[in-house]
């Protein structure tokens, strides 16, 4: 119980975002000193071949001492993706085979593709 006390103190602040299969988690945690520091976590889904799911976790942990270079770092490298590709999401088919997995109706370009296949049946081979 006592583990329990000590990781719910820790927790200080919590943000999620979403993002198609991942979440980020953004957590504002105490350290036993009482100083503060963030821990960002990537959470990603993923199916099983049995339809179970599971996820896959990278945590990162970020001290105050670091946010100012972070930040500088992560600006830049933010900024020059943008100016290289710009915002738009360049991968379509990435967003289209992500609202198929969301339960979205597909659109008729997929759906004209996917009658291009040959119906065969396993028992003719």
């Amino acid at each position: 119980m006592s583990e329990q006390r000590a990781v719910e103190r820790e927790e200080i602040q919590s943000k999620v975002m979403r993002a198609g299969r991942r979440t980020y988690f953004f957590d504002v945690r105490e350290t036993r000193a009482g100083d503060y520091y963030l821990t960002l976590t990537e959470s990603k889904k993923f199916t099983n071949e049995d339809g179970s799911f599971y996820y896959k976790k990278h945590k990162i942990y970020l001290y105050k001492e670091d946010f100012k270079d972070f930040q500088e770092n992560l600006k830049e490298m933010t900024d020059f993706i943008i100016e290289e590709k710009g915002e738009e999401v360049i991968s379509e088919r990435h967003q289209r085979n992500f609202n198929q997995e969301e339960g979205e109706e597909v659109s008729n370009e997929v759906e004209s593709d996917i009658s291009d296949f040959t119906n065969v049946s396993f028992d003719e081979i």
